[in-house]
């Protein structure tokens, strides 16, 4: 601070002194600046409550504007290089990258420091992209080989700061990426809740990759269900929007093919799974209904019940001719799901037919080939005649197509009802020799199909 050995009387006293010093501390050499801040570290809190790191927040700032041409990045090997595969939505132009020379000087910091000087940054207006991409650089260069307890502190620290950032600084991959590091780590709630929330906001930017998340040992579980389920609780809270919401239906569908070969997959569980998502999410429901097929493959001692709750998830109207075709003929699924498939079929074809309306007579058909000539001169509406015979012809055909397969469906659905009432009879039948009891009790039940 420059003080000599002037006499007491006229020399200024050491607390002016240091105040001017703090002033100046903006126009200081950046190395002085980084160990004024490795000083605060280790004299917290007392250099919060003296103003003194206010001060040395407001000189890094003042420094990290300031571009250092000759420096090298640290950020030229990229955090998506890296081991953990980090990443944010932030743009690398030429300027991003001089502005971001600093990253290297402060990656040796606490994670209780890296916070605070974070949080202080953003209070000070600092851009939220390039403090995102300095925790992902921290995590990246720090994570390795840190015992569990500096891996925890750390990824605290990053998390709790990440949830003041906005949306778009942070990419969902690079979310992930901090998740599967943490799994082995056990944070607290808090930090766990922010990360959960943060990733099911950005669902929709998500890959079948990113949702197959090991479960924890000792669950039985090959994927952590309970967990994508908090994603999309998350991500209802947020995601009304239908583009996102219909991304989110795709997503799910493709989760829920991946994990119903899991023979350790409760019933309950991929209920949840296939019933989280709202109606608006999926426009067709062929992919459920292909993935809970295989689920009940798998799950062999499934009850017609048990079965009955999983088919719940499927809109039949949303099923395609050619699935909900299958599934009538499919012996995996419960008879009620097969009615219940036909019947809503039934009732799309004729909604079909009743919205297609009344057909107008057709158009006579050209004249032959002799007076092609005179038809030629005949005026330009004949043209359009003819195109509009052709697709009445076509539409008179996929009517009658139409009809012969809503034909077919209600012969389907008949022969069906008839079984359930057969059935039924048996049942009561059944019913009562038991309470007559005796032989009645012991004949077998008759075929209830030829």
């Amino acid at each position: 601070m420059e003080m000599g050995d002037a006499p007491a009387a006229t020399a200024p006293s050491l607390a002016k002194v240091a105040d001017k010093a703090l002033e100046d501390m903006p126009h200081w050499p950046w190395q002085c600046v980084v160990d004024a801040v490795k000083q605060c570290q280790s004299l917290f809190p007392l250099a919060e409550s003296t103003g003194v790191f206010d001060k040395v927040v407001g000189a890094l700032l003042a420094q990290m504007a300031i571009p250092a041409p000759g420096d090298a990045t640290p950020t030229s090997s990229s955090p998506e290089s890296s081991a953990f595969r980090f990443s944010c939505d932030t743009k690398c132009s030429s300027l991003s990258l001089r502005r971001t020379w600093w990253f290297e000087d402060l990656v040796v910091l606490s994670p209780g420091m890296v916070e605070r000087v974070a949080k202080a940054l953003l209070a000070r207006g600092a851009d939220h992209g390039i403090v995102a991409r300095f925790l992902f650089y921290y995590l990246k260069c720090r994570i390795a080989g840190a015992s569990a307890e500096d891996k925890k502190a750390m990824l605290e620290a990053a998390i709790t700061v990440i949830a003041d950032l906005d949306r778009s600084s942070v990419s969902c991959k690079g979310l992930f990426g901090i998740l599967r590091i943490a799994s082995p780590v056990k944070l607290v709630a808090g930090c766990q809740e922010m990360l959960v929330a943060m990733i099911g906001r950005k669902l929709d930017h998500a890959t079948l990759d990113n949702l197959l998340v090991q479960a924890p040992s000792g669950t039985g579980s090959l994927y952590d269900v309970s967990l994508v389920l908090r994603f999309l609780e998350a991500f209802l809270r947020h995601g009304d929007e239908p583009g996102r919401l219909k991304k989110v239906g795709e997503l799910m569908d493709l989760y829920l093919a991946e994990v119903a070969p899991d023979p350790s997959l409760r019933p309950a569980r991929f209920v949840e799974l296939a019933t989280a998502l709202p109606a608006a999410a999926r426009d067709c429901h062929d992919a459920l209904y292909r993935a809970i097929d295989v689920y009940f493959q798998v799950h062999g001692r499934l009850t017609d019940d048990e079965k009955m709750k999983i088919c719940k998830g499927i809109n039949y109207e949303k099923l395609s001719p050619e699935c909900c075709k299958h599934l009538a003929t499919n012996s995996g699924f419960p008879t009620r799901a097969a009615v219940q498939a036909l019947a809503s079929q039934h009732t799309v074809l004729k909604g079909i037919i009743r919205h297609s309306g009344p057909l107008k007579p057709a158009s006579p058909p050209p004249p032959p080939a002799a007076h092609r000539e005179s038809y030629d001169d005949a005026d330009g509406d004949n043209n359009g005649q003819v195109v509009l015979y052709a697709s009445r012809l076509e539409l008179t055909l996929e009517n009658q197509n139409l009809k012969s397969l809503l034909d077919s469906m209600h012969w389907r659905v008949m022969e069906l009802e008839k079984v359930c009432s057969r059935m039924k009879t048996q049942m009561t039948k059944m019913k009562a020799s038991r309470r007559g009891g005796g032989a009645a009790a012991a004949r077998s039940l008759p075929r209830m199909c030829s």
